[in-house]
């Protein structure tokens, strides 16, 4: 079964759609909690906490390994729920498999984003170990958009990581319902969705 996470920061939409019985989770990013209002980060991720204890993940923001490793502890600490969500490469393009490595080493749950190939999904795995969650979310909407079908680096992301029971891979960039139907037939585990889709699902 392909879970249903829903993709807003803002709080009465999270109050909302976390008594639906059909979202099973939540993703943010810091641009979507700036667009919500969010001024003060921790602040405003501990409010969406108090909320729901269903799985949340929360971006760091920093563009280097140090800083990106200290912002993933902290964030890991604010409750049992949150994934902590981590860009595959930096702004530079640059692979972020030693911050992956250290924050799972740490058993930190992780949410792995903006993942576009399945050799991206080859060098995550190799960087983790086979008990600690991570989350790879892999960006179907963009690659469409630029006119790349997606679904063969799902269709090999998934094969490769059969072996880690505690992998899940993630449809993201959602465009419309059809796709959580791919994402279902595909056997991907979670899709996260925006709230005017998950409506129309």
């Amino acid at each position: 079964m392909t879970k249903i996470f829903c993709d807003i920061a803002d709080i009465s939409l999270i109050k909302k759609f976390n008594n639906k019985k059909i979202v099973k989770g939540f993703t943010t990013n810091p641009s979507l909690m700036r667009n919500a209002g969010a001024k003060d980060y921790t602040k405003y991720s501990k409010a969406i906490l108090k909320i729901t204890k269903k799985p949340v993940s929360f971006e760091v923001f920093a563009d280097n390994i140090k800083n990106m490793v200290s912002q993933g502890n902290r964030i890991s600490k604010w409750g049992k729920n949150v994934y902590v969500k981590v860009p595959v490469t930096n702004s530079k393009g640059k692979f972020m498999g030693k911050v992956i490595n250290q924050l799972n080493k740490k058993k930190i749950k992780l949410n792995i984003t903006a993942v576009y190939t399945s050799k991206q999904t080859k060098k995550i795995l190799k960087q983790i170990d086979k008990k600690t969650k991570v989350i790879i979310s892999i960006f179907a909407g963009r690659m469409a958009d630029t006119g790349i079908d997606p679904i063969p680096q799902f269709l090999e992301s998934i094969k490769i990581s059969k072996s880690f029971k505690n992998v899940e891979i993630l449809w993201a960039s959602t465009r419309e319902p059809y796709n959580y139907l791919q994402a279902k037939s595909l056997g991907c585990q979670i899709i996260t969705v925006p709230p005017s889709i998950i409506e129309k699902i």
